[in-house]
């Protein structure tokens, strides 16, 4: 379980085949308090940590998540959002995440607000039903509020608002128009809009 708010970037240093994918990862945490067997959350993506060196975590990844999740997040070099996972009594600055990844999604505009950057994702149809304004989504592993929703006959869209401080701390100060991005829908949403079905 995570909140979405993200404490490292982490690069992807190494990817070597072995049935699985391992993964090697970069990282400002402290490998040395995280045990073999811990959750870490990468991009919105709950991974466990197979193998450790200073600086560095191993995650095995399987064909089923290479399938769900954003082309190019499993490359070297690439930047992954962290989050350790959540513990007893941590503030829960972002909202319930459970780090399994719904769809992709893809960024389509990023415009300039203030001091913000105001990003217009497109979503798959099959998500469309449980994304609402002044709802939380997790993108990318982090915790952010829906600005708008807009259901048009070019797909389904919505809108959120990065501030200066989410651009530095996440990958978002780096994304581009047509990078895709790991969608994980509000749980609560999710069981809201099954009870409505049952109803």
């Amino acid at each position: 379980m995570f909140t979405g708010i993200i404490t490292d970037i982490g690069t992807v240093q190494g990817v070597e085949s072995r049935g699985d994918l391992r993964v090697s990862v970069a990282t400002a945490y402290d490998t040395a308090g995280i045990a073999i067997g811990a959750s870490v959350a990468c991009s919105g993506v709950c991974l466990t940590v197979v193998a450790k060196a200073p600086g560095l975590l191993h995650f095995d990844v399987s064909a089923e998540t290479r399938r769900r999740t954003a082309a190019g997040m499993w490359q070297p070099g690439a930047r992954l959002n962290l989050e350790r996972a959540l513990k007893v009594g941590d503030e829960l600055g972002g909202h319930i995440v459970t780090g399994h990844v719904d769809a992709v999604g893809q960024i389509i505009a990023i415009d300039p607000e203030g001091d913000s950057r105001r990003f217009t994702f497109r979503m798959p149809a099959e998500i469309a039903p449980y994304v609402a304004p002044k709802g939380s989504i997790c993108l990318n592993g982090a915790s952010l509020t829906v600005n708008s929703v807009v259901d048009g006959a070019d797909g389904h869209d919505f809108t959120v608002n990065i501030i200066p401080h989410t651009a530095e701390w996440t990958t978002f100060g780096t994304a581009a128009v047509g990078d895709e991005v790991n969608i994980e829908i509000d749980v609560l949403a999710r069981y809201l809009f099954r009870m409505k079905q049952l109803a």
